[in-house]
């Protein structure tokens, strides 16, 4: 049975060129088209669409409202189609915070006469939305938390670094990042080094973000930054993220690792030769085994493994992929990671 898609865009053109897009793809059909979030709403009880795209900017409700009128009433997988620009990151990231699954970046903003070029991307997407775990209970852990209450101190900056915990995440990262790094304390004694597949121009938009929830100090990396405990330091997109004489930051654009880039395989294969067993690996949600290569180093070099659980996670083939090569650990949900990641730093990892 093909996948039901509702799309949602103000442009009659760019509803046109989407439609004709997905329909044109094996196992999808375009079931509704809306123009703006009033008419997608209605139109959702109507047709009970598997997965919505939806554009930000419409008139008479824009596309966050829209969405989290979706997450509240009835939890849909939602991806967003946003413009290439500052302004379009930091929309997209208000989005994956309000519980879309994933996003898609128009070539040449709003209306994009080349959309085409992003075809396959919008069609592989869609095919894995189909497959997310959406609930109300995931909807309400999307809540954003209360500020932090401080923020971690020059001191815990600058106290030698003698472990690292590697996190490679994917498809509903952000959302699961977020509940970890805003219940870690701001002492954290630790440097974390973060995979999540996301395009150039959206990662520092997602690490502003984050660093403004969390109580540590998160940024997108920068080659030449040091590792340092309470810091969160994010690859970007469209770099591999490794580790030179141990303790400082390289960025590379090596050819893709199972075709993305950054991968999280590279990360912690890098972080393993230089911590051993003194490094944390972490999986959480996202389509593909991407870390699952990565774990199996850490396991050989004597550091500990956790993954997300399958009730939890949005895509569970990261996670599951770790788990059926056999370098699991721990197998956790999202709302206990902080805690499991807190107390196995507390051992020897």
């Amino acid at each position: 049975m093909a996948i039901k898609v509702l799309v949602v865009d103000d442009s009659a053109f760019m509803r046109r060129v989407i439609s004709d897009m997905l329909n044109s793809s094996a196992g999808i059909e375009v079931v509704a088209t809306a123009r703006n979030g009033i008419e997608a709403l209605e139109k959702m009880v109507t047709y009970e669409p598997q997965v919505i795209t939806l554009d930000v900017e419409m008139p008479k409700m824009d596309g966050i409202t829209t969405l989290k009128q979706v997450m509240r009433n009835r939890p849909t997988p939602v991806i967003m189609l946003s413009s290439l620009t500052h302004k379009g990151s930091k929309e997209t990231m208000d989005a994956l915070f309000s519980g879309a699954l994933d996003f898609v970046p128009k070539p040449s903003g709003a209306i994009s006469l080349d959309l085409e070029k992003v075809k396959n991307e919008l069609v592989s997407k869609v095919r894995t939305a189909v497959k997310a775990k959406m609930s109300t209970q995931n909807v309400k852990q999307r809540e954003a938390p209360p500020p932090p209450a401080g923020k971690t101190t020059e001191k815990t900056l600058h106290s030698k670094v003698q472990k690292v915990v590697a996190i490679g995440s994917s498809t509903g990262g952000p959302k699961a990042l977020e509940i970890i790094l805003t219940h870690l304390p701001a002492d954290f004694p630790a440097s974390i080094l973060i995979t999540q597949h996301m395009p150039k121009g959206f990662t520092r938009s997602l690490g502003e973000r984050l660093d403004r929830l969390s109580s540590l100090k998160i940024k997108e990396a920068e080659s030449g930054d040091t590792v340092r405990n309470g810091q969160v330091l994010i690859a970007p997109g469209g770099y591999h993220l490794k580790l030179e004489k141990k303790e400082k930051i390289f960025l590379s654009e090596e050819d893709p690792v199972q075709h993305v880039r950054p991968s999280a395989d590279v990360m912690m294969v890098s972080i393993a030769e230089h911590y051993g067993a003194n490094t944390l690996g972490v999986v959480l949600t996202g389509m593909g085994k991407d870390g699952a290569y990565g774990m199996e180093v850490i396991k050989k070099a004597g550091g500990k493994t956790i993954v997300q659980d399958k009730e939890t996670a949005a895509i569970f083939s990261m996670p599951g992929s770790v788990i059926k090569a056999g370098h699991a650990d721990y197998v956790v949900p999202i709302r206990d990671m902080a805690i499991k990641i807190v107390n196995c730093l507390k051992e020897k990892v």
